[in-house]
């Protein structure tokens, strides 16, 4: 029986923890921060480069190796930005960090911007999420009172300040440059790159941007080892992951998994099964912004790697099961709906074809579809991919043609019916 593996999670899951200063500090927190602030900055990246450790906020890019292109000797400050916008649907584990065990994840943020040599840094925290909002700056006002933050970062010569920033509520400043010009104030829509933020980022200033997840693994690095953190889970694909899963499962839930463990396991085990005893049909494996997949392609590693050579990706962690009574088509309609809603409008291809391809899939479920009509969308939806200034073209596009090639039966069924009534 697979169990989770808890680096993240050790706390949560303890009985009776509170997730206050008092508890963290029981629990042994702060102590890595002690430890970073003995060491070098240009070490600690180095530490967070050979630990492997890849961003958990969807792309996957290793985090040292970000942290290592920031701009230097630039005379302008550095910036250190959270994305704990968190707004890829399906997704809710950073939610769960900042809700019930803020403390790590400001340990890991404060050590963060010890090493980029950065003294003020700002999260970027979903608007609707005031709960979280308000657990997370108690938490923070907690760490000034105890010096943890302020003049002498722990009675150190490093000063550091942290800013809690609510955003509006906007899918796309889950995208790093969108979140940096809503931070400054401005409409959030993505910039050309380069220059990239590493370079010129917020405010023009050598910035990098990471979510929740990945900065709160930093403490336990720093306190471990690049190596222990690299000999779990699979080659390039270093440590454990959370997964938030949801859909048509007995235990819904956030789960710690070592990289590398099965989809099915994650599915069958983690999760209980499919609930009411129903047979599996489909599972979106990274949040809606990642291709689907049938109930006969789950058997493969869950790591960023084997899911991309699958042709899907793991993005968020994001699971989603849907069981044999889910028609795919409304399925795929309640996604491009969000996502038409969600497109900042900036860029010809994402803000005509999501608009297209909604009232495409709105003629399959009002029994207009035939058999051209499906091979439009997935024309529409290819031309979306690589034609946009961000992701978001592929985030869609992706999505959109895998409903059609691996379900064609879906659309054909409601063909079907159409031409029966």
């Amino acid at each position: 029986m697979a169990e989770e593996r808890l680096l993240l999670l050790k706390n949560i899951r303890t009985p009776g923890y509170k997730g206050d200063l008092k508890a963290y500090q029981a629990a042994g927190g702060y102590t890595a921060l002690s430890k970073a602030l003995g060491m070098k900055q240009a070490d600690l990246v180095e530490l967070v480069k050979a630990s492997g450790l890849r961003g958990r906020g969807g792309a996957g890019f290793p985090t040292g190796m970000k942290w290592s292109f920031m701009a230097k000797n630039t005379g302008k400050p550095s910036y250190l930005i959270c994305n704990a916008d968190e707004s890829e649907p399906g997704t809710f584990k950073d939610h769960l960090l900042m809700m019930q065990d803020p403390h790590q994840f400001i340990e890991g943020m404060i050590i963060s911007c010890y090493a980029l040599d950065c003294h003020h840094g700002y999260i970027y925290v979903r608007g609707e999420s005031q709960y979280a909002i308000k657990n997370l700056q108690a938490a923070i006002d907690a760490a000034y009172k105890a010096k943890f933050l302020g003049k002498k970062v722990a009675g150190k010569d490093y000063e550091l300040d942290l800013t809690i920033h609510p955003g509006a509520g906007a899918y796309i400043c889950g995208e790093e440059t969108a979140l940096l010009d809503s931070l400054e104030g401005k409409r959030g829509q993505p910039r050309f790159k380069p220059p990239f933020p590493a370079v010129a980022g917020y405010n023009g200033c050598p910035t990098s941007v990471n979510n929740v997840e990945t900065l709160t693994f930093v403490p336990w690095i720093v306190n471990n080892g690049a190596e222990a953190f690299k000999a779990i889970g699979t080659p390039n694909n270093s440590g454990t992951h959370l997964v938030s899963i949801s859909g048509h499962v007995n235990k819904p839930g956030v789960y710690e998994i070592e990289m590398g463990v099965p989809l099915r396991t994650i599915i069958e085990q983690f999760a209980g099964g499919v609930r009411n005893g129903k047979k599996l049909k489909a599972v979106i494996p990274g949040g809606c912004s990642a291709p689907i997949l049938r109930a006969n392609e789950i058997d493969l590693p869950y790591d960023f790697d084997s899911l991309a050579k699958a042709g899907t990706m793991m993005g968020s962690s994001a699971i989603m099961v849907f069981d044999e009574d889910t028609d795919i088509v409304e399925l795929a309609y309640r996604t491009i709906k969000f996502f038409n809603h969600e497109s900042c409008g900036q860029c010809t291809p994402c803000r005509e074809g999501t608009n297209w391809l909604k009232s495409m899939i709105r003629d399959f479920i009002d029994g207009q579809g035939d058999e051209a009509l499906m091979q439009r969308v997935q024309r529409v939806a290819g031309n979306l991919i690589g034609t946009t200034i961000c992701a978001f073209g592929d985030a869609t596009g992706g999505p959109m043609r895998t409903f059609v090639q691996k379900f064609p039966e879906e659309f054909r069924r409601h063909i079907a019916l159409s031409k029966a009534s």
